[in-house]
């Protein structure tokens, strides 16, 4: 049983992950009448990965069961809608995106380029280089989780 802080903050971190999702569904220009279900591929995609989160789980694997929320989810609004499901994908999987990491790995960055010592610097390089490959994985980890749904639901007959 959810305790009242953390189900506070889970529909706190829903509601924010909605208000982006339909921020950037309104910036591709998505029909109106197809917001609502952007709002809800972006708040269960993000609210999946916080829940994991909070489980203990790394943000790396919580990022790839949330796009794959988001990629089951949107293939099938998409499929049922008969609308492209990259209507549903882009918008929700907007929260997903690394963007704390990949900030950290450009500071990083810069903070390497302006270090006086060696050691200095050898540690931030290792900083940089852990967080690259984070922001990496949860990069790949988007695509496979919005590509699974097409590759197993979208398979032509086999020509016999």
């Amino acid at each position: 049983m959810m305790s009242g802080s953390l189900l506070g903050a889970l529909l706190l971190d829903l509601l924010w992950s909605a208000v982006a999702a339909v921020g950037f569904a309104m910036l591709f220009n998505v029909p109106r009448r197809w917001l609502a279900y952007c709002a809800l591929m972006g708040a269960f995609g993000h609210g999946t990965r916080w829940l994991l989160m909070q489980g203990g789980t790394s943000i790396e694997i919580g990022t790839l069961l949330g796009a794959l929320v988001v990629g089951f989810l949107g293939y099938g609004s998409g499929r049922r809608l008969r609308v492209p499901t990259a209507i549903f994908h882009i918008p929700g999987i907007i929260p997903l995106v690394p963007g704390r990491v990949a900030y950290e790995a450009m500071i990083g960055l810069l903070q390497v380029t302006t270090a006086t010592s060696l050691t200095a610097q050898q540690t931030l390089l290792a900083d940089f280089s852990v967080n690259v490959i984070r922001v990496g994985i949860m990069v790949a980890a988007i695509a496979i989780g919005i590509a699974i749904p097409r590759l197993l639901f979208d398979r032509e007959p086999p020509v016999v």
